[in-house]
């Protein structure tokens, strides 16, 4: 039973999506039992300061280096070794890591022995002793990422091969590695403990995925060669690199407009960001990890129409979740903020801004959604250039609206000329799939997604007037009431969205609920099957 769980695949997206989000979110509650034990033990204290400071500089190199060389091009030039069935998939995968950790592994090095001097750079409000902290947390951080950019090569195989289960169980061991760090290295090695908690949860993350590939049929071998797949992954991942650039720019300069505005504006603006890729995170980036494999495979085999019926069905899918969540983060923003953030020196007015700020950013919930889709099928036919080009617009819209907007609406006009260039990125991507993939089933999406609309605006009405009546009769002054407040309404809001999406015949619905029963109670024929790779 234990080597089925290795070597069992997820055909189905709705399936994978589902395995992919469920383990999402129980990586985001013990992220936030993580977060918690460091906000009880030291508060908003210099350790923490310091810890975080820490992550800057090795985290930036990592999406530099390792996901800008990898996402976007490992999976379609590894699937297409796979379709092939001569065995060439393991060298490339042996070279492509050699490669990765060869590259980053120099940086970090040199990273490291500059150590103090980036911590100059990434905390230049600090003293020197707490830089020279910083540096030495920074230098043991370095030593988790590469763990890490291991274990995202591994990690790439098991999205080739469709194993998802192991591939969303990797990062809960990491938030418990973490955890485990908090509460026994901290108090045997002082604050440097955190940061091997980090090494610890990286190592179980690397154990855990590199394990499942050696259960498909990965062994090691002492490969250097730059062959053409290397290569061609290498080329592929410029643009991927400067597109991931442009995101910290661009989010940087979001940022630098903030801080020109009222005291609190940087906050307010990152507490509404997290809580909008809470909901992005959940639904759209899980229906594009498990969209991913299945697009390269149809672009390799030369199956277009099949590759157009998977984005279709895959951006119905999305909609899907993405439109109960659009109402019910509307409705039940200020709720929201308040179970998050509403304690302490977080008070009332900052509270209602960083709702409002939500709000807006929740506008564009399908706009963002559907950018995941989009370029991930881009980068299955092997175009890197169409989405960073398309970013590269997106930013500039971004940073152009917002500040034409923030004068009169303040930091409200962040998050407007945020959702405008998500919903302009959106269009853009979808005009030129179109060339490039042939008709997307348009008019089906837009059918479908008016079912959406209305279950949807039936999930808003209802959440609203249990909101209301709650209120009425529950004192609101306490966390727990507040989040029977924001439970009760959003669960009934969510049923209701279901009951009217099934009397509307939503054939969404119906694919979703199939996907659950072949899932959990297997009372049909399972998409799931053991395949022995090895």
């Amino acid at each position: 039973m234990f080597k089925r769980f290795f070597k069992k695949a997820s055909y189905s997206i709705t399936s994978a999506a589902f395995i992919v989000a469920s383990f999402s979110l129980i990586s985001r509650f013990f992220g936030f039992i993580r977060d918690r034990i460091l906000a009880g033990e030291f508060g908003a204290s210099d350790s923490l300061d310091i810890y975080f400071a820490a992550f800057r500089a090795p985290d930036l190199l990592f999406q530099l280096v390792v996901v800008g060389g990898i996402s976007a091009s490992f999976i379609p030039i590894f699937n297409r070794l796979v379709v092939k069935k001569k065995g060439a998939e393991w060298a490339f995968v042996n070279r492509a890591l050699h490669l990765i950790l060869c590259l980053f592994g120099v940086l970090a090095i040199v990273a490291a022995v500059f150590a103090f001097e980036l911590a100059g750079l990434v905390a230049p409000g600090f003293d020197a002793a707490k830089q020279m902290q910083v540096a030495e947390l920074m230098r043991v951080m370095f030593v988790a990422q590469f763990l890490l950019a291991a274990s995202m090569v591994f990690g790439s195989v098991l999205q080739g091969m469709k194993r998802f289960m192991v591939y969303s169980v990797a990062p809960i061991l990491y938030n418990m590695g973490i955890i485990f760090g908090i509460l026994v290295f901290y108090p045997r090695f002082g604050l440097v403990g955190l940061a091997w908690g980090v090494v610890f949860g990286a190592g179980l993350h690397l154990l855990m995925q590199a394990f499942g590939a050696w259960n498909l049929g990965y062994r090691w071998r002492p490969s250097v060669k730059l062959d053409k797949d290397v290569k061609l992954m290498m080329k592929q991942s410029v643009p991927r690199v400067l597109g991931l650039v442009v995101n910290q720019v661009n989010f940087l300069a979001m940022t630098i407009i903030a801080s020109l505005l009222v005291a609190g504006s940087v906050t307010v603006v990152q507490f509404a960001y997290n809580l909008n890729f809470f909901a992005i995170g959940i639904i759209a980036v899980s229906y594009a990890v498990a969209a991913f494999p299945a697009f390269c495979e149809y672009v390799n085999k030369k199956e277009m129409g099949k590759l157009r019926s998977g984005i279709s069905s895959t951006v119905r899918q999305t909609l899907f979740f993405i439109v109960p969540a659009t109402a019910l983060f509307l409705i039940l923003r200020a709720q929201i903020v308040r179970i998050v953030f509403g304690a302490g020196e977080f008070d009332w007015i900052s509270t209602v801004l960083t709702a409002n700020t939500l709000g807006i950013f929740a506008l564009s919930f399908f706009a963002q959604a559907l950018v995941y889709i989009f370029v991930r099928a881009f980068f299955a036919m092997h175009d890197t250039w169409t989405p960073f080009v398309v970013g590269l617009i997106a930013a500039g819209v971004n940073v152009g609206v917002a500040m034409m907007l923030v004068g009169e609406y303040g930091v409200l006009g962040l998050a407007m000329g945020f959702s405008v260039a998500a919903v302009v990125q959106m269009g853009l991507l979808w005009i030129l799939l179109r060339r490039k993939a042939g008709e997307l089933d348009g008019w089906r999406i837009a059918w479908s997604f008016l079912i959406m609309l209305g279950a949807g605006g039936a999930c808003a009405v209802v959440a609203q007037y249990v909101k209301t009546a709650y209120g009425t009769y529950v004192d609101l002054d306490t966390f727990v009431a507040v989040l029977g407040q924001f439970g009760v309404a959003a669960a009934l809001g969510g049923v209701t969205y279901l009951v009217v999406a099934g009397l509307l015949r939503s054939e969404e619905l119906g694919v979703f609920m199939a996907g659950v029963r072949k899932k959990l109670l297997r009372k049909v024929k399972p998409e799931e099957a053991v395949v022995d790779l090895a």
